[in-house]
């Protein structure tokens, strides 16, 4: 443990997560280079908080259920809540957060969330587990936002960086309208690349609804570059803060409101469920290739 964080790693990758809210801080290569966020107060202090239970915003931050109403928070309320470290070896730990009276005023369910954290060779994988010991089905989203250094710390210019999907996207993408989801709009794609610069982003992320691939890569040039894989993840942001020193990576189960949505959370688009004393699975996976 280091300035409280929990100490993951080998000799090729090592990872450093807030115990409190089992955040991912630090993911660095083995000499020591910073692959994250600097977390510039000026921008945005995140570095990559779960999204849970449900992913960006709702229609008037309010989460209708079953005719009542609940105030819900952009993201949900996984980033703000305490986790308890579970398990940790030298190179993977687990933490858990379980409902408790100050989910429930927001989230009427219990529920039990499982983030698992294991570094093997160059890949970092983080492994979710969201079990029901409930009654009836849990309504739930889910999401990633890990936010990776813009530049990589490996000499290539901000501008030279890019990211390439794996498939072809073909669609178009989602513009949101303050925070909800609206039209959809080209893609910006270059084929299956796309090249990074501030003026996208001055509109907020960049949604892919649904995205096809399972995997991106990114980087610059011919020097190391990441790849993030999210089989279990049906769309996918992009996101940064123009002049920001990251770029969001963010593999969802889940996503805003439509704009003007004033159902059901049960029927809102993005939401799966968990059946009772059943559990739901995802991964993402981040990998140094040289």
């Amino acid at each position: 443990m280091t300035d409280g964080l929990i100490a993951i790693g080998n000799g090729q990758l090592s990872a450093a997560i807030n115990p409190l809210v089992a955040e991912l801080t630090h993911l660095r290569d083995a000499e020591g280079r910073e692959l994250m966020t600097d977390a510039n107060p000026a921008y945005w202090t995140g570095h990559a908080p779960i999204l849970f239970p449900i992913v960006g915003r709702l229609n008037g931050d309010t989460l209708r259920l079953g005719g009542r109403k609940y105030e819900m928070k952009q993201h949900g309320f996984a980033r703000r809540q305490g986790f308890e470290l579970v398990r940790h070896t030298d190179d993977a730990a687990t933490f858990r957060l379980t409902a408790n009276d100050q989910t429930r005023a927001h989230y009427p369910f219990d529920f039990v969330l499982d983030i698992a954290f294991a570094i093997d060779a160059a890949t970092l994988s983080v492994d979710v587990r969201l079990s029901n010991p409930g009654d009836e089905p849990l309504p739930a989203s889910f999401g990633f936002h890990p936010a990776l250094a813009w530049p990589l710390p490996y000499g290539q210019p901000r501008a030279e960086h890019r990211i390439v999907f794996a498939t072809d996207e073909p669609g178009a993408i989602v513009e949101l309208d303050n925070g909800l989801f609206a039209a959809k709009r080209p893609s910006p794609l270059d084929g299956r690349v796309l090249h990074l610069a501030d003026d996208l982003f001055v509109d907020d992320a960049l949604i892919w609804d649904p995205v096809a691939s399972q995997s991106v890569t990114y980087g610059a040039g011919d020097g190391p570059r990441l790849r993030i894989d999210f089989p279990d993840t049906p769309y996918l942001g992009v996101w940064t803060k123009p002049g920001a020193a990251f770029i969001c990576v963010e593999p969802w189960h889940g996503h805003a409101d439509p704009a003007g949505f004033d159902g059901d959370f049960r029927a809102k688009p993005g939401v799966f469920e968990v059946a009772p004393d059943g559990d739901w699975r995802c991964r993402m996976a981040i990998t140094l290739e040289p």
